[in-house]
């Protein structure tokens, strides 16, 4: 599922942690990604090759703004792996759970350095999101591993139907901030489809309106704040 991994990370993969281990794991990713550094693969920036355009003071805002709304999807994303993966029963689904979490850190580290570049700021709410988000993933993973995966499949298509969104809306010259995104998409494609492929349930309606109107709150606050 990524293609570059490190080899620490490749040999925590293998190990078998205690339920404390899994806590103290736990809380470390998520300071990592909330003021820390987080654990990404090695895969290059998809801004790196592209130079900085010129942008009106608008479209820098705007930019600014839905890299923001990005990024505190992305913490939501971390910690609803992560919940997932410390209740999830099956060892293979477990391992899925968390090379997600790994390639969505990419993202992470992708838009906060994107927004800097755009003299801006991460949501202040983003404590918030990740610890909803945790208790969702967490839930989800305890309902089952075909119900945590399909979970994860609705997930990535609300996300990718959300990024098309934001690429008709920013600025054809914001070449840098379209570039993040269009990775992002591609990935977060894959994520679903390795879920659905796994054994991810078709979620009912309701659970799926209901993670509608969730995202709706979160990207209309992380919008602004």
């Amino acid at each position: 599922m990524i293609p570059h991994r490190s080899a620490k990370l490749a040999t925590m993969e293998n190990r078998n942690f205690s339920f404390l281990d899994t806590l103290i794991i736990n809380a470390d990713q998520a300071i990592r990604t909330l003021v820390g550094k987080p654990l990404a693969t090695e895969r290059p920036n998809p801004t790196d090759p592209l130079p900085e355009t010129e942008l009106s003071a608008q479209e820098q805002d705007l930019s600014a703004r839905l890299m923001r709304v990005n990024h505190a999807g992305e913490v939501a994303a971390q910690a609803l792996y992560q919940g997932q993966a410390i209740t999830a029963r099956l060892t293979d689904v477990r391992s899925a759970m968390e090379r997600a979490a790994r390639e969505e850190n990419d993202h992470l580290v992708w838009c906060q350095q994107r927004i800097t570049e755009l003299d801006s700021h991460v949501s202040y709410a983003n404590p918030l999101w990740y610890a909803g988000s945790f208790a969702i993933g967490a839930a989800a993973g305890l309902a089952g591993d075909k119900w945590s995966l399909g979970f994860v499949v609705e997930t990535e298509r609300q996300v990718t139907e959300h990024l098309d969104t934001h690429l008709h809306q920013l600025s054809l010259n914001d070449t840098r901030s379209r570039a993040i995104i269009e990775q992002m998409k591609t990935d977060e494609q894959n994520h679903g489809e390795t879920a659905k492929t796994a054994g991810g349930a078709e979620l009912p309606g309701m659970i799926k309106s209901m993670m509608k109107m969730t995202s709706k709150i979160m990207t209309s606050v992380a919008y602004r704040f």
